[in-house]
């Protein structure tokens, strides 16, 4: 089986699986919903730790799940079991401190990696589980099921069209971003333009969700939405084949048929979705 047909069929199987997720479970404010994101940020982690440890971990498997995971279960409690109190932040300010205070009390003879490992522990808290945090919060907004079902459709249309003209127009029109040689100005076009369709549509099916506040025209603002959540799931992708060509590595990992690893799948929902929560915030609430 190629990469391609893998890449459809994980896609046939996948979207269909995080709408009946989104659509028909979403108690306690997406609970379901939610731990997914604490899973996938978990794995996330792991594959981003050894991303910049160039294939040796810099901190312990223990640590990096925890670290990973902690400011995202600080939402979950806040967002799901209603908990009181800026919990992501005091999660992350536990593992910060734990970065700290562990390497004080390390029994190494040398302390020539400390800072080495400090930074990491402070990447790993950041991506992708903190970056995860704004989908967990949009599931506190009215018509949360509907909200978040907008987002992953800019995404997944940005990403899916993208690829799917690249591989129909691309040909003499790649390589102009280094970072990523194989994107094509039609991949870019076609996927910025699937995602302003999307954002077009959602206006138009769902007006009183997305009722402009801020401008005249709701139309526009579907646009806007659109338009500016594809530009940053298309850098999320590309700051992620950044991040891989430094650590020399074809993909985060190989647990995902035609896609890799975790982290090549949800790079850029990861990157587009505080994004997308603060357009929708400020152009339709």
């Amino acid at each position: 089986m190629n990469k391609t047909v893998q890449r459809i069929l994980m896609f046939a199987i996948g979207l269909p699986l995080a709408l009946c997720l989104i659509l028909l479970l979403p108690h306690k404010n997406h609970l379901a919903a939610n731990c997914v994101i604490i899973v996938l940020s978990a794995l996330g982690a792991l594959e981003f730790n050894k991303m910049i440890g160039r294939g040796t971990s810099a901190l312990s498997v223990i640590e990096v799940l925890l670290l990973g995971t902690l400011p995202v279960i600080g939402a979950v409690l806040h967002v799901s079991f209603g908990l009181e109190g800026k919990l992501e932040t005091v999660c992350f300010l536990i593992g910060a401190v734990w970065l700290l205070i562990s390497r004080v009390l390390s029994k190494e003879e040398k302390f020539g990696n400390a800072v080495e490992r400090i930074s990491s522990g402070f990447s790993i808290m950041i991506y992708p589980g903190l970056f995860m945090i704004w989908i967990i919060r949009m599931s506190l907004l009215p018509e949360s099921s509907i909200i978040i079902l907008v987002f992953l459709l800019i995404v997944v249309a940005s990403d899916s069209l993208a690829w799917f003209f690249g591989m129909l127009l691309g040909n003499g029109n790649r390589g102009f971003i280094r970072a990523s040689p194989n994107k094509s100005i039609a991949g870019f076009i076609g996927g910025i333009a699937g995602s302003v369709l999307v954002g077009i549509a959602s206006v138009k099916f769902w007006p009183g969700i997305f009722e402009s506040t801020r401008i005249k025209s709701a139309l526009l603002g579907g646009i806007i939405l659109g338009f500016v959540t594809s530009l940053a799931a298309i850098f999320g992708d590309l700051a992620e084949s950044v991040m891989k060509r430094s650590s020399n590595m074809k993909d985060s990992g190989n647990v995902i048929l035609g896609r890799g690893g975790i982290l090549d799948s949800i790079d850029s929902v990861a990157f587009a979705a505080p994004v997308f929560y603060t357009l929708y915030w400020f152009l339709f609430r």
